[in-house]
């Protein structure tokens, strides 16, 4: 007979539209910005089938590669975001104001220097 430990932690479960409105998106950021308005019509899309809990997640993953990017001197999606949605827009910079910014200060004052 063999026991089965039960889980401690919950898993997230996403939705099959959280994570097509994420390929969307991520697919629509590493394009050039010509290649990006084509596919701005799919994540638009793919945005439109969200629910609010869902937007807020992407909000989220939003706000963190906004930090990623400028942590790695590279301009952040800000701008871009806003032109494909404003709504997003401001929930992302929602989530971006609600990041624990105080370890990404201190990423940033470790990061070193070239010469």
């Amino acid at each position: 007979m063999a026991l089965s430990m039960p889980s401690t932690t919950v898993e997230l479960t996403l939705s099959a539209g959280y994570r097509q409105a994420q390929r969307a998106l991520a697919a629509w950021l590493d394009q050039g910005v010509r290649a990006a308005r084509q596919s701005a019509f799919a994540a638009r899309t793919a945005l439109a089938a969200l629910d609010p809990t869902e937007r807020s997640r992407l909000a989220r993953w939003l706000a963190w590669l906004s930090v990623a990017a400028s942590y790695r001197g590279e301009a952040t999606i800000s701008a871009r975001v806003r032109r494909l949605d404003s709504g997003l827009h401001l929930a992302m910079e929602d989530a971006l104001a609600r990041l624990p910014m105080k370890s990404v200060t201190m990423l940033k004052q470790n990061q070193r220097m070239s010469a």
